[in-house]
């Protein structure tokens, strides 16, 4: 990667010098930002979230502007409304087909006429730009944009809910063409603008708590039954990290069904115009089948090394990202069962793998791939996914051997849409486990993958660890896959079924599915009907029902129908072909008239609106500014004195080996360190790495067998000397029998907050045990007890 000019590159250090003066921050071409405040409105219904931001924007400046704001959303949001308010008077803003909207735009603005735009990334759907044009002298405008989205369900039954506030720019490959999404970030501390949120709650079960990484009130229940309640963040808050709400009801695994009307002015037979069912299922799968955990499977896990990687988990001096990801293998592969296979990629501007193909796992292999695993750094330079995930799909599936794909980046790819379409090209042999880490990835990218492959996605941000949400996928993984999915439809005579979301093709033990359907016509029976969803699980047919109400429920607003407008655009869109030119117009224009119809987002459809009342035409040069978002890449971790807005399509890429020799990631990452264009190395700050965990500590010395050894170190990690762990050892008892229920008791003992991580290693390790036919566990569990304080039962230990 190089710059166009040296010159540029002056001009970049010369911006980081004058970003802050004592007018507040400006962009870089020394002008105020317009965007002066965001107010956020979310209100919650069981597992449904609607979502009113009101940006506030404020021309400071003696000539008209245009400013332009592009921010993320979250990647399944439907789009909904969009508004602006100039004084009083407000417009509405139509949905149109993208070009035509565009252009409508311009010629508003060259006959100097107000005029908003608002559009979705034809790269990631998690990435809206929005226009403001031609705002006069001294004028304000608040713009008002509605969304609404499901909450994911979380691994301790949780629902997720997101205000993304960084947008970390995103790379693009080596050869791709296209436009890249213009990005202007700064560091999160720089983030000129304020945010006001509050979120009210409502569910038919009790709100237990909330949970969030931002400093909240205390939650207020609005009535006796907690089925209410609402939630603000505290006073003070900035807008330099994403917000995240975790949301706990009580028994919240219950399946529900929402019934709504349809638009009284659209036309029956329509999306709009019919009633829609929104069905929430949680199925349960037979005790027998899930009492036995697999031993089989191919376990491929693909790493994000790029440069980006090494910043912190969160904004303060955390374990940066990669570091955590070294962890959770480490933990990962002690966790694999025997006999099973695996390999280990890992991606930046290239690729690397550990093994030419995959291996089976014992502990000639595992060791060979943790000594590889601990010395893997962020230094392969840019985010290309695409090239290792086609290597990974090229090389032949094992018989009886089913394909889990597990996937760790921080998300900051631009080819999106290739990407997923590659994994759904490829669902038919594998299932795909996907983790966002970090601050900005993007959910597009990392649900996308989840959805297509099969599998399941888990965000890891803030002070979240990693461990827990990896190894709750890992369960996953070794359940039995599901196949032969159908879903019946049972209704009355009259009533008509017709699916909106796509075919089921992953479930699992508890975790939710959503389906969306559209109900035409009416019948004078009665108003009940029936879901049935079956499947075939490790040979067994079995079988989920739902029973539920065909009467629309009262005041849900258009909330299920966008949904399900949002599904279905979706599902279209993935039809397409990855090259955006070559699109089948048929499905296009389904999907144009469906958001137009729906008023919802697309990739091919935008908002405009444009003021056109009686006033004079705005006269004198447009100039245009950019509003920054966060920005929690590596510039997160660069002293304030040296911060700055950064236009990142001003650079480009050259040599992919350039980037990696420079450790650059996402356009700009790694060039602080090229002592090529830079006079003076600014110094970064590196996080401090905490010392291992006592808890990894003891995992690193399993065997892939599941038990461990009498070393040192085991002694030492159970906070014992070798003569007091060999002295209480039981007479006749075998050193490594000893061994392992010394570390089985000392995780029941002092580790059960993070069983969830531990677990399945624990499991592996009583196997063990039982095949050595150990007749001293009465006696090996009350000495290790006496040992290590502790008092745990050797049915705790499942022996």
């Amino acid at each position: 990667m190089i710059f166009r000019s040296k010159l540029m590159w002056w001009c970049v250090l010369l911006t980081y010098c004058t970003m802050v003066n004592c007018c507040g921050l400006i962009t870089p071409q020394k002008e105020p930002v317009p965007l002066k405040s965001i107010e956020v409105e979310v209100e919650v219904r069981d597992h449904v979230a609607t979502v009113v931001s009101t940006l506030n924007y404020e021309n400071k400046e003696d000539k008209p502007i245009e400013a332009l704001f592009v921010f993320p959303l979250p990647g399944d949001a439907a789009v909904c409304h969009f508004s602006a308010k100039i004084g009083q008077k407000e417009i509405v803003a139509e949905v149109k087909e993208k070009q035509k909207a565009r252009e409508e735009y311009d010629d508003a603005l060259s006959s100097g006429q107000q005029a908003f735009l608002l559009e979705e990334s034809e790269q990631s759907p998690d990435i809206f730009s929005l226009s403001v044009g031609s705002l006069p002298p001294g004028e304000s405008a608040s713009i008002r944009l509605e969304y609404v989205t499901e909450l994911a369900v979380q691994a301790d039954d949780g629902l997720r809910f997101c205000l993304p506030a960084v947008l970390n720019p995103r790379y693009q490959p080596q050869g791709s063409e296209g436009a890249s999404v213009q990005v202007t970030s700064v560091p999160a501390s720089l983030v000129p603008y304020s945010l006001s949120f509050s979120a009210r709650l409502s569910s038919p079960r009790p709100v237990s708590k909330v949970e969030s990484n931002c400093s909240l009130d205390p939650l207020q229940y609005l009535n006796t039954k907690q089925t209410q309640a609402m939630v603000k963040l505290a006073a003070g808050h900035k807008f330099d990290r994403d917000v995240e709400l975790l949301i706990y009801y009580k028994d919240a695994h219950q399946p529900t069904a929402v019934v709504e009307a349809g638009q009284a002015s659209a036309k029956p037979g329509t999306l709009m115009g019919d009633p829609v069912v929104m069905l929430s299922l949680y199925p349960e799968f037979p005790q027998a089948v899930m009492s036995s955990v697999a031993s089989r499977g191919e376990f491929v896990l693909l790493l994000d090394r790029s440069g980006s990687m090494e910043s912190p988990m969160d904004n303060t001096e955390s374990q940066d990202r990669i570091g955590s990801a070294r962890d959770t293998l480490l933990l990962l592969l002690k966790s694999l069962p025997m006999g099973c296979y695996f390999n280990i990629y890992s991606f930046g501007s290239t690729y690397e793998r550990i093994f030419p193909k995959s291996v089976e796992y014992n502990e000639e292999t595992m060791e060979e791939a943790l000594k590889k695993v601990e010395v893997m750094n962020a230094d392969l330079g840019g985010t290309e996914i695409l090239e290792p995930l086609k290597e990974i799909y090229s090389q032949p599936t094992i018989p009886n051997q089913p394909r889990q794909l597990f996937v760790f980046t921080d998300g900051e790819v631009e080819n999106t849409k290739q990407v997923i379409n590659l994994v759904k090209k490829n669902s038919g042999s594998h299932r795909c486990f996907s983790f966002g880490i970090g601050e900005g990835a993007s959910s597009a990218l990392i649900n996308g993958l989840a959805k297509e492959g099969g599998g399941h996605a888990q965000f890891i941000t803030g002070k979240e660890r990693m461990q827990p949400k990896v190894m709750q996928s890992l369960r996953f993984a070794l359940q039995p896959a599901v196949v032969d999915v159908s879903v019946n439809w049972d209704v009355p005579k009259g009533v008509s079924v017709t699916a909106l979301s796509p075919p089921i093709t992953a479930l699992f033990q508890g975790q939710r599915s959503l389906i969306y359907a559209q109900l035409t016509g009416k019948s004078s029976e009665a108003a009940d009907g029936l879901v049935t969803v079956k499947y075939s699980l490790a040979g067994h047919p079995s079988q989920n029902q739902l029973h539920f109400n065909l009467t629309p429920a009262e005041d849900t607003g258009l909330t299920v129908h966008r949904l399900a407008a949002r599904t279905l655009i979706r599902s279209l869109e993935m039809e397409e072909k990855d090259d955006i030119e070559e699109q089948d117009e048929g499905v296009k224009k389904r999907v144009v008239e469906l958001s137009v119809q729906s008023g919802v987002s697309s990739v091919f459809t935008a908002f405009i609106a444009v003021n056109k009342g009686d006033g004079e035409a705005i006269q004198g040069p447009l100039v245009r500014q950019y509003v920054p978002t966060p920005m929690y890449a590596s510039f997160g971790m660069m002293p304030m004195a040296t911060s700055a807005a950064i236009m990142y399509d001003d650079f480009e890429f050259e040599d992919a080996q350039d980037d990696m020799a420079m450790g650059c990631d996402e356009g700009f990452d790694g060039i602080m360190e090229s002592e090529q264009y830079c006079v003076e190395e600014p110094t970064v700050i590196k996080p401090k790495q905490p010392h291992r965990d006592p808890l990894l500590q003891l995992v690193s010395l399993q065997k892939a067998s599941g038990c461990w050894e009498l070393v040192p170190a085991l002694a030492d990690a159970l906070g014992k000397t070798s003569e007091e762990v060999e002295s209480a050892k039981p007479s006749g008892v075998n050193q490594e029998v000893w061994a392992t229920f010394l570390a089985l008791i000392w995780l029941h003992g002092s580790k059960m907050e993070a069983q969830d991580e531990w677990e399945l290693l624990a499991m592996k390790a009583v196997s063990w045990l039982r095949a050595q036919n150990a007749l001293y566990a009465t006696e090996c569990v009350e000495a290790g007890n006496a040992l290590l304080g502790f008092n745990v039962q050797k049915d705790a230990l499942g022996l």
